[in-house]
């Protein structure tokens, strides 16, 4: 089964859960907003992506402008920063098993199934 970290507020997100419900495609969706991720949930994540911690960083939110853009973090501290402040994650990302994509466009998702 599919697992969709997902965040109903974002177009790009439900764009993600959408293709799912539209290719009939068995998901689950996981309210990262609001689950309390661990500093261990996001370094798993990164390494189900095979994605850099920073490129699943969204750096367009306020938060990342005012407090962490030109400032250098270690991986162990993205994950963190990223737990205390999971708008910061990118989204959607779809999980199947041990592997991951940012599913922007949704059709990454094919790269699962």
């Amino acid at each position: 089964m599919l697992k969709i970290f997902h965040n109903p507020r974002c177009s790009k997100s439900r764009a993600g859960l959408n293709y799912l419900i539209t290719n009939n495609l068995e998901h689950e969706i996981i309210d990262y907003l609001n689950i309390n991720l661990s500093a261990n949930d996001v370094e798993k994540l990164v390494k189900q992506t095979g994605l850099q911690v920073t490129d699943l960083v969204r750096t367009q939110e306020e938060y990342y402008k005012k407090n962490l853009k030109d400032n250098k973090y270690s991986n162990e501290e993205w994950y963190k920063i990223i737990a205390e402040n999971p708008k910061l994650l990118q989204r959607p990302i779809v999980i199947k098993d041990e592997k991951g994509v940012f599913a922007q466009p949704p059709e990454k998702i094919n790269d699962l199934i």
